[in-house]
């Protein structure tokens, strides 16, 4: 049964008795996609959400394939992927699917991405009409299990440089899969340790002596009783940090011969006369256009990143509104853990940044659904989109690790317990960082385009070109300008004006200094790569820090003014207010981790610096009645929370 997922209902079944402002802050963070957000909520098959985490690491993998199982019958494993060749992807609904799926064990989620999202995916975006035919339904039913074989143990980022050989043997019309070193070895692959039956391979596509560069190849890897194929090896993982639930394993080919039919070749392939061809000539856009139809796994990774930290915020936060420490005047009983400021502080600000990253991933998700949602859009909106995911990739997954963390301590000892659910939500939400790339790697990406169109300028700006050049960049280089940027715009002007006369609070000087602090970077790291040549490794390679501050101060701006979008979308007024509040609490608190730059550069004086603290703290004195709305409006049912000590 496939779920309605257009429905209007708003309903969320197990949400706790906030009242109307939960529910109206859930709908405005939901954004767009609010009423399909929650159809998907009231129909999905929450009894077996999550697992016993006493099970060993077999026991757990049969209970992960079962509840995949259950998931894909309720019709939440397959959902935007097609079918077949003439069935149409929904993008939209793969996210939903995928948020809904964080809501439960990480361990599912991530087996239903394998599945569906990397081995499904990569067959319906990189293969033809004979692969969706041959294929897609046994995929999407679960009848073919199937593994996506891009990392090995010596290539991770660089996939341009993967050792894995894919050679076309004209005499017999194969393709031939050979591991020739020890470095060519697939690694830490899902479904490859025990349950996978087919793996998409990537490597070097070499035809007549000559290598087209990297290409993917549909290779059986076991038989019908689980066995290794002929030429194929297959080894365990093991044990992990976490997700125990998925088989992990590495994967290794000798001479292994494959029709070649089997190439998926929508973007190059042999054809029946032995030649190699593709409608893309430029081999490295081919290999970039290749890569980017496969962007959808990074913005579901942003997404369960994303949902993962509200998860434990609001274990952390209900738990604080429920213990008591120490006794004080007027209060015999102990004082309320979310009565301390300095509790206030561990928890509100980063509620309000799951907000902020929540609008941007409505953002993101949008402007995935215009790229691959089957209308028309250009190279470069799908360029924006390849950056944007991997910049919101990279923040919230880690943000996603330090809120566990801040959480699990946050709850002390009762915290630590893995009836609480918070341990093993770190142990399983470590690892985000890492997979869809590394974070360190897609912030250096997001970096680097944002210095693409700088290529054009160097040679021919003086220094207040470049000032103006970087202006017209900032702001304009991930998505296209909106009603919501305009409006930014216009409060940065009014700011610009009389930045230090205006309140703490002010809108216009908070979009100002998140301007501000990306402009000023660009346009620096921009000289310094001018003065560097790119083939002087040891001069880029000093500039790294300073691109990690630049991607990160551009994806703050970026958070920012979804977070003003998301504010005047609502409709609902006493909403509006807090979101008013969660956003300064979220502007303020990201001027202050930056408050040495912003003294350095000028922007602010060490006084204002000074107040911000103040005003933090009165942020979240005014926060705190409305606590649990904040944590209702995360979207997280509390039946779904599963944590003991909030029974």
């Amino acid at each position: 049964m496939t779920p309605v997922l257009d429905a209007s209902t708003r309903s969320v079944p197990g949400s706790s008795p906030s009242g109307e402002l939960g529910a109206s802050l859930r709908i405005a963070l939901d954004g767009p996609l609010a009423d399909r957000r929650a159809a998907a909520r009231a129909a999905f098959p929450a009894e077996h959400l999550l697992r016993d985490p006493d099970q060993s690491i077999e026991a757990a993998r049969d209970w992960v394939l079962n509840r995949l199982a259950e998931l894909s019958e309720a019709g939440f494993g397959s959902a935007g992927v097609p079918r077949n060749a003439d069935d149409v992807a929904d993008p939209a609904a793969a996210v939903i699917t995928f948020e809904l799926l964080a809501h439960g064990d990480l361990s599912t989620l991530i087996k239903s991405g394998v599945q569906w999202g990397l081995f499904g995916g990569a067959v319906t975006n990189l293969g033809t009409r004979w692969h969706h035919d041959t294929f897609l339904g046994d995929i999407t039913s679960m009848k073919l299990l199937g593994c996506y074989a891009m990392t090995e143990l010596g290539h991770g980022s660089d996939v341009s440089g993967l050792e894995t050989t894919i050679t076309y043997i004209p005499e017999t019309d194969e393709y031939e899969i050979r591991s020739e070193t020890p470095e060519a070895t697939k690694a830490y692959i899902g479904n490859a340790a025990r349950d996978g039956e087919m793996a998409v391979v990537f490597g070097q596509l070499l035809v007549r002596g000559r290598n087209h560069g990297v290409h993917a190849v549909l290779v059986p890897i076991r038989d019908g009783n689980g066995a290794d194929l002929p030429g194929v090896t297959t080894s365990d993982h093991g044990g992990k940090g976490g997700l125990l639930g998925v088989d992990n394993g590495m994967l290794r080919f000798d001479r292994v011969r494959v029709p070649r039919q089997m190439l998926l070749d929508r973007y190059g392939g042999v054809d029946a006369e032995g030649r190699y061809s593709s409608p893309i000539d430029n081999p490295n856009r081919r290999f970039f256009t290749m890569l980017g139809t496969l962007v959808r796994g990074r913005v579901c990774i942003a997404a369960g990143g994303g949902v993962a930290a509200r998860r434990a915020l609001s274990i952390a936060t209900r738990y604080g509104l429920k213990r008591r420490q120490f006794a004080a005047p007027g209060h015999a009983d102990g004082v309320v853990l979310l009565d301390y400021l300095i509790h206030q502080r561990r928890l509100f600000p980063a509620i309000a940044r799951a907000y902020a990253l929540g609008f941007a991933q409505n953002e993101l998700t949008a402007a995935l659904v215009h790229i691959q949602g089957g209308g028309e859009h250009t190279e470069r909106e799908q360029r924006q989109l390849e950056t944007m995911a991997a910049g919101l990739k990279a923040v919230a997954t880690r943000f996603a690790n330090d809120t566990i963390q801040e959480c699990r301590e946050a709850c002390g000892g009762a915290g630590y317990l893995a009836e609480n659910r918070l341990v093993g939500l770190r142990a399983d939400a470590d690892v985000f960082a890492t997979f869809e790339g590394d974070n360190t790697v897609l912030l250096q990406l997001v970096a680097k385009a944002l210095l693409t169109d700088y290529k054009k300028v160097w040679g021919d700006l003086d220094r207040v070109g470049m000032v103006q050049a970087t202006a017209r960049m900032v702001g304009g280089t991930m998505l296209e300008r909106t009603a919501a940027n305009l409006l930014v715009d216009r409060l940065v002007a009014t700011a610009r004006r009389r930045p230090d006369e205006l309140a703490l609070v002010d809108r216009g000087w908070h979009a100002y200094l998140f301007e501000e602090r990306e402009r000023h970077a660009l346009e620096s790291l921009a000289r310094r790569m001018r003065r560097a040549s790119s083939r002087d490794f040891d001069a880029v390679n000093r500039l790294g820090d300073h691109m990690l501050f630049v991607a990160r101060a551009h994806l703050e701006r970026v958070l920012l003014e979804a977070f003003i979008a998301g504010i005047e979308a609502c409709a609902d007024p006493a909403a509006k207010a807090v979101l008013q509040r969660l956003c300064s609490l979220f502007a303020l608190g990201s001027i202050n981790d930056d408050r040495a730059w912003f003294i350095e550069h000028n922007r602010i004086t060490t006084g204002r610096a000074k107040a911000i603290g103040a005003q933090l703290n009165a942020l979240c004195g005014e926060l705190r009645h409305d606590a649990l709305a904040l944590v209702d409006g995360l979207g997280v049912p509390e039946a779904w929370l599963g944590a003991a000590f909030l029974e």
